[in-house]
């Protein structure tokens, strides 16, 4: 039995049942059937989630083509079966016994010309009718490099590849919400990119790495990262290269794990504020700098597939003729498409149902009494603040002085140190993570507000998405669960375990701080006494 059948058996948490509301039919399951679909970044933590949801909400789809990169120790066929054993799937093998058998595997590699894709299997996905294009390298600390050639060069191969297909009823590109942060206000509409795509790929193609790491800061000019800087580049890309193909852009925020579908909680990557919550649950995270009256936008993982299938279906059923390459222009395929024809969804929750990062801050510290890890370090304390001097400062006596002592005690015990070693992996996430947590934008959602209102009660139900509905309180319970669960990877004996560490480290945290006030008390007690008799001793 692995860990997290255990934590299911045990009750921590419960499947969903999809309710039937009058026998009435599912539209959107009704699109997707007798459908042949490719997925890129199927492996991913956003893909694998659509991949599991097609295939159990519209379970009379045809065959899924899976785009998948071998790596050197392990083959794709390998790679899918170890993913395909993930408990995300369970629910899906049960009510599916032979459901493998839509999945097609395609060995790909997205920063190569036609994507790396063999004559033959270019001739098989042709036709495809549906396109989820989620496949991206989302690191913030990516050289510019790699990420252009994974994130641009790779949409814009797929874009090619898709003119190829006949039957191509709709292309949906996983984007961020994010992509345009140099602008205080975002609207669900096309902005100027910061450089065209092909003139990107070229300084890539001629630039060496040395050349091209030392202008990208000059690239990237306002953006923080070069994830940001790249899907700015790739919505541009999809506008330049899908002439005949309708094609609708999602733009999710800070995704985190999932509310209920298929389980709760669900969440395998330390992207975003799930990095924090981890460092912070095992007490080696202490000191954050954020604006805690600032919004913090976060949406739960599964909301963003359902709106991800559900702009899917309305952009193919509305959106079916498109110009298409004509005699006159077939040969140049990177014509911008009108720009109302392409439909773009910011799904946030900045607008509906928005949270500060004060209350995510405090509903976690709250959590940490009720939630316990075996694996905690120290007892779990985190400082917030928005001036970044201060935080540099506490992160001295927060971080690396502790971490200094932690090292000195292991090398003396003949271990390897490695607390200074993670303390630098924690000041590289906190100056990646700070730009989102010390800024704060205006999303406009008219058109995911619009889209909610079209589904009949039973797609609202079947691909629930309306942020409105979600209770935070509740949902940070999940979640925290997920990340002790599937992150931290803790069992029930685990928690129990846990719960007498926290207390232990509690006792020691406050006695330790305890005594160190005394301390710092007496030595100013001292100092002014000092200064009392040298002032009044003439």
């Amino acid at each position: 039995m692995t860990l997290n059948d255990q934590a299911y058996k045990e009750g921590r948490f419960s499947t969903v049942e999809e309710p039937n509301d009058f026998n009435q039919r599912s539209e959107v399951s009704d699109f997707f059937s007798g459908r042949t679909i490719l997925i890129t970044g199927g492996s991913g933590f956003l893909g694998g989630l659509i991949l599991e949801k097609l295939l159990r909400s519209c379970p009379e789809i045809k065959t899924i083509y899976l785009l998948m990169r071998g790596k050197k120790q392990k083959d794709m066929q390998t790679r899918f079966k170890e993913y395909f054993n993930n408990t995300i799937f369970d629910k899906l093998k049960k009510e599916q016994k032979h459901v493998e058998k839509k999945i097609v595997l395609i060995e790909s590699n997205m920063s190569e010309l036609k994507l790396g894709i063999s004559e033959e299997d270019c001739e098989r996905i042709k036709d495809t009718e549906v396109i989820f294009h989620s496949a991206a390298s989302v690191r913030f600390k990516d050289p510019l490099r790699y990420i252009i050639n994974i994130n641009v060069k790779g949409t814009r191969e797929l874009l090619l590849l898709a003119q190829e297909m006949p039957n191509l009823k709709i292309f949906t590109y996983l984007s961020t919400a994010f992509s345009n942060c140099i602008h205080r206000k975002i609207e669900e509409k096309f902005y100027e990119p910061p450089l065209k795509t092909e003139s990107i790929i070229k300084l890539a193609e001629i630039l060496n790495d040395d050349q091209l790491n030392l202008i990208t800061p000059k690239l990237l000019g306002k953006y923080p990262n070069t994830y940001t800087y790249s899907k700015a580049i790739c919505e541009d890309t999809v506008r330049r290269y899908s002439n005949g193909i309708p094609v609708c852009i999602v733009r999710p925020s800070s995704v985190l794990s999932t509310e209920k579908d298929p389980i709760p909680g669900w969440i395998n990557n330390f992207y975003g504020l799930t990095g924090a919550i981890f460092a912070a649950a095992i007490g080696i995270l202490h000191v954050m700098h954020c604006n805690l009256k600032l919004i913090n936008d976060i949406i739960p993982a599964d909301y963003v597939v359902n709106n991800i299938i559900v702009a899917t279906w309305d952009t193919a059923k509305n959106r079916s003729v498109l110009p298409s390459i004509t005699d006159s222009n077939k040969d140049n395929k990177s014509l911008p498409v009108d720009e109302e024809k392409i439909p773009i969804y910011n799904i946030v929750s900045f607008a509906q149902n928005p949270l500060t990062w004060r209350y995510c801050c405090s509903k976690l510290d709250e959590l940490k009494s009720t939630i316990h890890s075996s694996k905690s370090v120290w007892y779990p304390f985190v400082i917030c603040h928005e001036n970044k001097y201060l935080i540099e400062l506490l992160s001295i006596f927060c971080h690396w002085i502790p971490g200094f002592i932690m090292d000195s005690m292991i090398y003396l015990m003949g271990k390897k140190p490695m607390f200074l070693n993670i303390y630098r992996k924690i000041e590289q996430y906190k100056n990646v993570v700070s730009f989102f947590s010390t800024h704060q934008w205006e999303f406009t959602t008219d058109n995911v507000v619009a889209l909610w209102n079209k589904l009949s009660v039973v797609d609202k139900h079947k691909f629930f998405f309306n942020i409105a509905d979600l209770n935070w309180d509740s949902y940070f319970i999940t979640y925290s669960k997920g990340v002790l669960t599937f992150i931290i990877k803790d069992d029930e004996k685990d928690i129990k375990r846990g719960k007498i560490l926290y207390e232990r480290l509690r006792i020691i945290h406050y006695t330790l701080v305890t005594v160190l006030s005394g301390l710092l008390l007496w030595g100013l007690y001292l100092l002014l006494e000092f200064l009392y008799t040298f002032l009044f001793s003439f």
